[in-house]
């Protein structure tokens, strides 16, 4: 079974939901024995987001009305990805262009390291406060995920992946994916939002035990 989900590195809901998804798919795969292959797909939060960093908060605040608004947004989202077991510290976490963290992701999944380096940046950001739009830290995470770092270094140093990027960008647009995350399981059905484990499971079985065409265009 194929997974594509588009989710966006700086997206808090996005980094709940995968570890909401991870415990659906334990669940499915060990109750059926089939095997749930994970791509991430790019989806942008803030595609004009400057490439030098600044604090979440600032941003929030401006986004959603003041302070009092920013921190229990900021609140919520803490205490939900507390329970799935991962450590928000917003008060020094960094909003950047995740452009080159997308393109890095791309070449992740060329080395089939893609799962693990999406954790990797998603940890720095929401857990260690790194701006992830750093290319020279995005060297690191790549290089901790198994890829060579020259490899690393020349890709990010050029344009390679902008046109998955932006192909994937595309696909949510045509396809009407609205926010983020959002889960394509098997280019039949699309599951928007951090659900349920239970709901994850549920639906995993479904397309798991009927038929149907691709429904998604571009992909």
């Amino acid at each position: 079974m194929l997974v594509e989900i588009w989710s966006d590195v700086v997206c808090p809901w996005c980094y709940i939901g995968k570890r909401r998804f991870e415990s659906a798919v334990a669940q499915f795969e060990s109750a059926t024995g089939e095997t749930v292959e994970i791509r991430y797909r790019s989806y942008m939060l803030d595609p004009g987001a400057p490439t030098e960093g600044r604090p979440v908060r600032e941003v929030y605040e401006k986004k959603f009305g003041g302070p009092d608004a920013a921190e229990a947004i900021l609140s919520r989202v803490t205490n939900e990805a507390a329970i799935e077991g991962i450590e928000f510290n917003m008060d020094i976490a960094v909003r950047a262009n995740t452009l080159s963290a997308h393109r890095l992701l791309v070449l992740a999944e060329h080395h089939n390291c893609q799962v693990v380096l999406k954790e990797r940046l998603m940890r720095a950001y929401f857990t260690e406060g790194v701006d992830v739009g750093n290319i020279e830290k995005l060297i690191e995470y790549g290089v901790e995920a198994g890829i060579d770092i020259e490899t690393v270094r020349s890709w990010l140093e050029g344009n390679d992946g902008l046109d998955d990027v932006n192909q994937s960008l595309d696909v949510a647009i045509e396809n009407g994916f609205s926010g983020v995350p959002t889960y394509v399981v098997n280019r039949r059905m699309a599951i928007p939002g951090a659900q349920s484990v239970d709901t994850f499971v549920d639906i995993l079985n479904k397309i798991a035990t009927t038929s149907g065409p691709e429904l998604f265009d571009g992909l």
